[in-house]
C-alpha cells in the first residue's frame, strides 16, 4: 500500500510541477501562443494513441474491437457537448465575463483543461491496475512513465488558462485539481484490478477520444489563424515525437 500511495502522489504531484513551469508562459505573441499550443497538441496526440487508445485495443480481442470503438466516439460527443457549456463555467475562473475580452481562448483553455481532467482518471487506473498485480517492476516503469508526461500536461494546461486571463493562483487550483483526479483514479485501478477487462477499456477509450476531439476542433484551428501554420505544424510534431521519445525509453 505504500508503494500505491507513492506512486499515486507522484503521477498527479507531476501535474502540478508542470503547472508551476507553467506560469513562465504568459504576455507572449501570438507566434509563440502557436508554438505552446502546438506542442501541447503533439503531446496530447501521442498520449492519447500510445497512452491510451492502442492499450484500450490491447484490453479486448477482435469480437470486443467496438468497445474502444465506441469509447473514441462517445468522447468526441461527450466533449463536444461540453463545449456547449464552457461559456457557462467561467465562474470557476474568475474571470469577469462582461470585461474580458479573450473569452473564446477561455473556452478553449476550459475544454482543454477538461479534456486533459477527464484523460488523467484512467490514466491514473491504468497506473493502479498494474500493481494489484505481481508484477510491480513492470507498473512503476508504467507509473514513472504517467508521471513524466504529466509534466508538459501540467505546463499545458496551466499556460493557455494563464493567456486567457485566468489568476495564476486560480489557474494552478484549477490544475492541481486534474493532477488530484489522477491520485483518485489511481487507488480505484488498485482497488478494483478487475476493471481492466471490463470497464477500463472503454474509460482509455473514452479519454482518448476526448483529447482527439479538443486537438481537431479547438487546437488545430487556433494554431493556424495567425500565420504561423508552417511553424505550428512542427511544433505539434516535435510534442508528438518527444512524447513518443518518452514513451519508448519508459
Amino acid at each position: 500500500m505504500q508503494m500505491i500511495l507513492l506512486t499515486a502522489i507522484g503521477v498527479g504531484g507531476a501535474t502540478i510541477i508542470g503547472a508551476l513551469i507553467g506560469f513562465f508562459f504568459r504576455n507572449v505573441s501570438h507566434r509563440i501562443n502557436d508554438i505552446i499550443l502546438s506542442f501541447a497538441a503533439g503531446i496530447m496526440l501521442a498520449a492519447a494513441i500510445i497512452g491510451l487508445i492502442l492499450p484500450s485495443v490491447e484490453m479486448v480481442d477482435e469480437r470486443g474491437l467496438w468497445l474502444p470503438v465506441v469509447g473514441i466516439f462517445m468522447g468526441a460527443l461527450f466533449l463536444n457537448a461540453m463545449d456547449k457549456m464552457t461559456p457557462h463555467l467561467h465562474k470557476v475562473t474568475g474571470v469577469d465575463i462582461e470585461a474580458h475580452e479573450n473569452n473564446r481562448n477561455l473556452d478553449s483553455a476550459l475544454l482543454f483543461m477538461l479534456a486533459v481532467a477527464i484523460h488523467n482518471l484512467p490514466e491514473g487506473m491504468a497506473a493502479g491496475v498494474g500493481f494489484a498485480g505481481e508484477d510491480t517492476s513492470a507498473a512503476l516503469t508504467v507509473a514513472v512513465g504517467i508521471a513524466l508526461q504529466n509534466v508538459p500536461e501540467g505546463i499545458v494546461t496551466v499556460s493557455p488558462l494563464v493567456l486567457a486571463g485566468v489568476k495564476r493562483s486560480r489557474a494552478f487550483l484549477l490544475a492541481a485539481i486534474t493532477g488530484l483526479i489522477e491520485v483518485v483514479g489511481t487507488f480505484i485501478g488498485y482497488s478494483l484490478a478487475a476493471i481492466s477487462t471490463g470497464i477500463l477499456p472503454f474509460a482509455l477509450a473514452f479519454a482518448g477520444g476526448t483529447m482527439l476531439y479538443i486537438i481537431s476542433d479547438e487546437m488545430i484551428p487556433e494554431t493556424h489563424s495567425h500565420g504561423y501554420e508552417r511553424t505550428a505544424t512542427y511544433s505539434l510534431l516535435i510534442g508528438f515525437v518527444v512524447m513518443l521519445i518518452m514513451n519508448t525509453i519508459l
